[in-house]
């Protein structure tokens, strides 16, 4: 259930947010070419030995089984284990990179999907990538990954030959998509796949099986993991690409800041939010802000009064003062929202409405809508694991006094949190802070759909789980049954329906979209092939796209 991962993987948000569609193309570039080079240094004799990339991390591995994976271990993850294809990163020149697919071929009506395998291609077990093998892989994740519901739309898989796959659907979806998914979409070494089936913690010895560039060596837990390259990979290696990649779990910030300064490792993951901008000209770095997946979401309890009312939800929408909440919440690191859909993936657009803070107009609508002095309380409540809840909760409350709103603070457990929202909306809380992300590029089948896609048969919680707002409008599910319908065959079309209902979530006012966080990533300038990929939110880096010119 995808409500396991928005809980597992609380933590690591608060790190990384702070470290930081349509048809497949039927062919991209290479790897090496859709990852060019950041910064030019000059070239250096090649050094003696391995060539060592050291990283300070924060994430730990929750588990080593890429079918079951669904948390920090994404970290790593891509660069043991590979899908079919890659989507690229935003304003590349092809939208796919062609991983262990070569090409693929997708019929008219989006229900035919055909993946042509890249042959010669072995895992690190030594067995050769088959049809076979991608078709057990998806079959597994399918039954067993936290991600199985990505699969919802495939009815079976067929292997034509041996590497030729042929996917058919019970609907039309963005297949490309799916399998290019950061979990559930890893294609396995069927003789893993068979030892894990009899033995489920097979892979929880610290095994692994995949076909990506990079090995496990040894893992010490919370302390330490090594890759090694795999010699025989698919893609080659050439000068100044890492032999060798050593990780060490560091979970504080200023720790992984005096280890990079002090030359004790080449890259982090997490600094104190405020001092990134001491990187900014300093010669020896290159400094990048990125859009990220990481949305903040306020919902309102729509079942119980006031909030029933959407005049009094939208005057409400009026007094939250966003530009504070992103300054107090991320030190200016994200941007105000419009809608549920972050900025950079689809169908995020800019034609979606947002509220502006305008306590007048707050106070006008209230009175309008039979609350003059405000005059009812509410209770909120936010993950206490998550600190940017934490910093910008106080906010909300502060504002909504000056409307005669009285807003009581619960911060609670995750898990507590959820608790209390599924148990009974008549008790539930009246505003539910949530740390958002899709699990793919698709944001219309995930955080519109998740979010506040409700049935008269799911009176307060949709299938997904997520619509903590208890909300139901016919008109919204239409259109997002139609986007959904058209993403492949007509992705304008989808897009424009996406638009309209989210149009319509900002004017009922479910919930508040306060803001899309950024990334902030600080690389010395030794460290080449640098390309942040908003897709893979939680692999700040795939080693294999790096090189050194020390």
């Amino acid at each position: 259930m995808e409500m396991i991962k928005k809980s597992v993987l609380f933590a690591l948000i608060l790190i990384f947010c702070f470290t930081l569609s349509g048809c497949g193309a039927k062919t991209a570039t290479t790897p090496e070419e859709a990852q060019p080079a950041v910064t030019e240094a000059p070239a250096t004799a090649a050094p003696a030995g391995p060539v060592v990339l050291r990283i300070a991390n924060t994430a730990a591995f929750t588990t080593w089984d890429p079918v079951k994976s669904f948390s920090t271990e994404a970290a790593y993850m891509g660069n043991m284990y590979e899908q079919l294809l890659r989507i690229n990163p935003p304003g590349s020149e092809e939208t796919f990179t062609p991983l262990l697919a070569e090409s693929w071929d997708v019929s008219d009506d989006g229900m035919v999907w055909t993946f042509h395998l890249r042959p010669n291609v072995k895992f690190h077990d030594g067995e050769p990538l088959t049809a076979e093998a991608v078709k057990m892989s998806i079959e597994a994740a399918k039954d067993h990954a936290g991600a199985s519901f990505i699969w919802y739309p495939l009815d079976t898989i067929e292997v034509v030959d041996d590497l030729t796959v042929k996917f058919t659907l019970f609907y039309a979806a963005p297949l490309d998509l799916i399998a290019s998914s950061l979990y559930g979409a890893w294609i396995v070494s069927p003789k893993a796949l068979t030892a894990s089936a009899e033995n489920p913690d097979y892979f929880e010895a610290g095994l692994e099986a995949g076909t990506g560039p990079y090995m496990l060596e040894s893992y010490t837990p919370d302390k330490e993991i090594v890759f090694t390259r795999f010699d025989d990979y698919w893609g080659g290696w050439q000068e100044g690409q890492f032999d060798k990649v050593l990780v060490e779990i560091i979970g504080e910030a200023i720790t992984q800041q005096q280890m990079l300064e002090g030359g004790q490792v080449d890259l982090v993951t997490r600094l104190p939010v405020e001092n990134y901008a001491a990187f900014k000209d300093n010669p020896n770095y290159n400094y990048f802000e990125e859009l990220t997946f990481f949305n903040y979401v306020g919902f309102f309890n729509t079942l119980k009064p006031p909030l029933d009312n959407p005049a009094v939800r939208q005057a409400l929408s009026y007094a939250i003062p966003y530009q504070d909440i992103m300054t107090v919440g991320t030190n200016g690191l994200a941007s105000q929202s419009r809608g549920p859909v972050p900025q950079g993936i689809w169908p995020w657009s800019d034609q979606v409405t947002q509220y502006t803070y305008d306590l007048d107009k707050a106070k006008d609508m209230l009175a309008e809508a039979g609350y003059p002095d405000g005059g009812f309380d509410l209770k909120l409540t936010y993950a206490s694991e998550n600190d940017v809840e934490a910093a910008f909760a106080p906010l909300i409350k502060d504002s909504f006094a000056e409307l005669g709103v009285n807003v009581t603070i619960e911060p609670m457990l995750w898990s507590q949190q959820w608790e209390l929202a599924k148990s009974d909306p008549a008790n539930a809380q009246d505003m539910f802070l949530l740390l958002y992300w899709p699990t793919y590029s698709d944001a219309g089948s995930d955080n519109l759909w998740s979010m506040f896609y409700g049935t008269e048969e799911s009176p307060h919680l949709n299938v997904t789980a997520f619509n903590m707002s208890y909300w139901m409008n016919a008109d919204f599910n239409a259109l997002v049954d139609e986007a959904g319908a058209t993403t492949v065959t007509d992705p304008a079309t989808a897009q424009a329906k996406y638009i309209e209902a989210m149009n319509l979530l900002v004017e009922e006012a479910p919930g508040v979209f306060f803001m899309d966080v950024k990334s902030a990533f600080v690389v010395p300038t030794y460290i080449e092939g640098f390309k942040y990929n908003i897709n893979y939110p939680f692999t700040p880096y795939f080693f294999y796209q790096l090189s050194t010119t020390k």
